[in-house]
């Protein structure tokens, strides 16, 4: 059974279980699965489930309850297990995944994401813990852009700039959820609808995202958007990870490796000059494993800036299919996590920001640099920078973007 998390004691989710004996029923699973995430009152969902459970289970889902938001609608926790052990949680509020387990090399599970034990501290969270931002992730100058000749303006939330999506973005919106399963993997599919015009920016869009949890290990995150009306989107998750686990020491220790050959250096409000800068040579050269702190208060005028490493790096080989694009790992506890990704850049960023007031699971603290986020996206500013990588979404397209972070440990 997945160890419950403290919010749902009181009570027990629907879990549904799929054996690899049961495969070949696995259209008739899939039906089952959506009515018991979705209806834990309905009858017909757990006799079905219990039917099908067993010790060879590819992966179990739960559901329970987590509480409110500000506005009275209720908010839902889910639990996901595959066979290996690995349990992740995800709250339909924020798109928020709220915790994930690896082992290490002796088999023992640490949570290695920060975050919170209560919704009510996601409510007011301005870290964006394990949450999806957008419409646009990270930065906007200005919070304005030109597109087709029509000037917008954003809201500016983070003066003076616009980031992550504005004052109320996609982490604080409830989305829609069901479980889904595949092959070897187990999910959940969310859904929010950002109308034209919020925070400012053109057209209704249509987002969708899928968390995989596969039995190779892998947390695989899947986007995809719509639009009626041509908009920028810079879909990304802002997961904070320790790999020595939440709340334990920092990661300044932690191996860092980014087959990025080229950064966007910044000026001091962290926008982006528009100049693409070679790594080799500077605190910024991470294409070969380099532990985080070796550098990160190097006297350099972009670490500076950033009060540390907080820059998005440009990978080396960008086609916008799904390759390696890094990999960290923690010497202490020997888990190692891989990064794989269809876009052109990833932010990295090392916790500057965290302090002593921020209190996390367990009532443990994240103090500075006590996580660090790998932002997979389009590049900060993009919509004012033609030379970048377009990130504007038409009617007549598909925005997808895939992101897997594989887990191992030796």
């Amino acid at each position: 059974m997945v160890p419950e998390h403290p919010a749902c004691l009181d009570e027990r989710a629907d879990e549904v279980r799929m054996s690899r004996e049961n495969q070949m029923r696995r259209n008739t699973f899939h039906a089952v699965i959506t009515v018991a995430i979705l209806g834990c009152t309905m009858s017909a969902a757990p006799s079905t489930a219990a039917a099908s459970g067993s010790d060879d289970a590819v992966g179990v889902i739960e559901k329970c309850t987590w509480g409110k938001t500000a506005d009275g609608r209720t908010v839902h926790l889910y639990t996901l297990k595959n066979s290996d052990g690995i349990v992740m949680r995800v709250a339909n509020f924020g798109c928020i995944i709220v915790s994930l387990t690896a082992p290490d090399r002796d088999g023992n599970f640490a949570d290695v994401m920060l975050g919170y034990d209560e919704l009510g501290d996601y409510l007011k969270d301005t870290r964006h813990f394990g949450a999806v931002v957008g419409r646009y992730g990270n930065r906007i100058a200005g919070g304005k852009f030109t597109l087709d000749g029509q000037a917008y303006q954003l809201s500016v939330n983070r003066p003076p700039n616009h980031l992550h999506g504005g004052v109320v973005g996609f982490e604080k919106a409830l989305w829609e959820a069901e479980g889904i399963v595949g092959d070897e993997r187990v999910g959940l599919r969310l859904h929010y609808r950002s109308k034209d015009g919020e925070e400012g920016y053109p057209g209704n869009l249509d987002a969708t995202v899928c968390y995989w949890l596969t039995n190779d290990n892998e947390l695989r995150i899947e986007y995809t958007a719509t639009t009626d009306k041509p908009t920028p989107i810079n879909l990304t998750n802002h997961a904070y990870f320790n790999l020595a686990g939440a709340g334990n020491d920092d990661i300044l220790g932690h191996e860092l490796m980014l087959a990025a050959d080229r950064f966007t250096p910044v000026d001091e409000t962290l926008i982006p000059t528009g100049e693409l800068r070679a790594v080799a040579d500077t605190p910024f050269d991470f294409t070969k494993p380099m532990p985080i702190g070796a550098r990160v208060d190097a006297d350099n005028e972009q670490i500076k800036f950033g009060g540390g490493y907080d820059h998005n790096f440009v990978f080396s080989r960008w086609d916008g299919k799904l390759r390696l694009a890094g990999a960290l790992r923690d010497p202490k506890s020997g888990r190692r996590m891989e990064m794989l990704t269809t876009e052109p850049g990833v932010q990295f960023y090392c916790g500057n920001f965290l302090n002593d007031k921020d209190i996390g699971k367990g009532g443990k603290v994240y103090g500075r640099r006590s996580g660090l986020c790998l932002e997979t996206q389009h590049f900060p500013d993009s919509p004012n920078k033609p030379q970048f990588p377009s990130c504007i979404l038409r009617p007549d397209e598909v925005y997808r973007h895939v992101t897997v972070y594989r887990f191992s440990a030796k």
